[in-house]
């Protein structure tokens, strides 16, 4: 199945730039082109793609005045040039399955990002899911949140290493783990935070940000 895409950002030569690594006749195909959020819906609501790539900072209506709008018709990929916690973590509880910051990317990664969100999945670049953590470590009650969820030792150990972007085979090998180990540990995590993503996983273990 051929993943489509729908890149909505106000800036033409973002726009064109995205276009050529997605639009190859591979995996993935653009399907339309937004420069502001309300034409953004309209052509969610017209195309209905698998997946919106959604900056942040545009006329008209800005990318988290609509991301819950935008959520309940394609799964949202953030991609924009603010890194700050406060955006950050209100695009993830928006609704975005997955947040990547303009220069800390490559193509390659672009794709597995619109993929695995295509698929269901999250995506937290290293820069955003870093940027979750530290918001997470500088608030002062952050260890008696945590320390409600019930994790064992382990547990954390492996919910640090996804926080930091790790993929499960990096975390193994961090750990001294094998790969199913590691699916274990992640399986019983999400049961114990009451989540279905790696995304979700690393945003309720960031506990909740400043808005």
């Amino acid at each position: 199945m051929t993943v489509t895409v729908l890149v909505v950002d106000d800036n033409p030569v973002v726009r064109e730039a995205l276009r050529g690594f997605l639009d190859t006749g591979g995996a993935t195909r653009v399907v339309g082109e937004a420069g502001n959020g309300q034409a953004a819906l309209a052509l969610a609501l017209r195309h209905r793609p698998h997946v919106t790539l959604l900056d942040h900072r545009m006329p008209i209506a800005h990318g988290l005045s609509i991301v819950t709008e935008l959520a309940r018709l394609t799964a949202v990929l953030a991609l924009t040039s603010d890194a700050s916690p406060e955006v950050i973590g209100a695009m993830l509880r928006g609704g975005a399955r997955g947040y990547l910051v303009h220069g800390q990317f490559d193509p390659p990664e672009l794709l597995r990002a619109v993929l695995a969100v295509a698929g269901g999945q999250g995506w937290l670049s290293p820069v955003a899911a870093s940027v979750a953590t530290s918001a997470l470590r500088s608030q002062g009650d952050a260890e008696r949140g945590r320390a409600a969820f019930g994790l064992t030792d382990r547990e954390r150990d492996v919910l640090d290493l996804l926080s930091a972007g790790r993929s499960n085979a990096a975390i193994a090998e961090r750990l001294g783990l094998t790969e199913k180990t590691v699916k274990n540990h992640l399986y019983n995590i999400f049961a114990k935070l009451g989540v279905s993503s790696r995304t979700e996983a690393v945003v309720r273990w960031a506990g909740p940000f400043d808005s």
